[in-house]
């Protein structure tokens, strides 16, 4: 039996990245209405369990009664996620993300300077 280690602080960091922003995309969705009523009630009922005082596990037991109430939360938000109609998904992602489509290219110093460079300059976007 292996020792797993803990997170490096990069780790960590990307786990409440992650965490973050599937919070942020859920709200989003939860308030598109291009989102199906339906799909809304999962992370709805999901919070209602974790509110709801009878659980799977009972809460007398210090930290393992609220690992069912976390496991609940967490499978309701994938799941609202994953049969959110795709398109919209990735719409909100790309938003929450600050993703922009942008096509760029390489100036060199010569063309800084006015003068022709002595290869061709790349207009699509790609790298050299």
């Amino acid at each position: 039996m292996s020792i797993e280690k803990p997170p490096t602080p990069p780790e960590a960091a990307s786990i409440l990245t992650e965490i973050v922003h599937s919070i942020r995309l859920t709200w989003r969705l939860l308030k598109d209405d291009r989102v199906p009523a339906w799909t809304k009630a999962i992370p709805i009922a999901g919070a209602a369990y974790v509110i709801f005082p009878l659980d799977l596990l009972m809460d007398p037991i210090l930290g393992l009664g609220q690992l069912d109430d976390i496991a609940i939360a967490i499978m309701a938000v994938k799941i609202f996620i994953d049969v959110c109609p795709p398109e919209i998904v990735q719409e909100h992602r790309e938003e929450i993300e600050g993703v922009v489509e942008v096509s760029y290219r390489v100036v060199s110093e010569d063309e800084e300077k006015g003068e022709e460079p002595p290869y061709p300059a790349i207009e699509d976007g790609s790298s050299r």
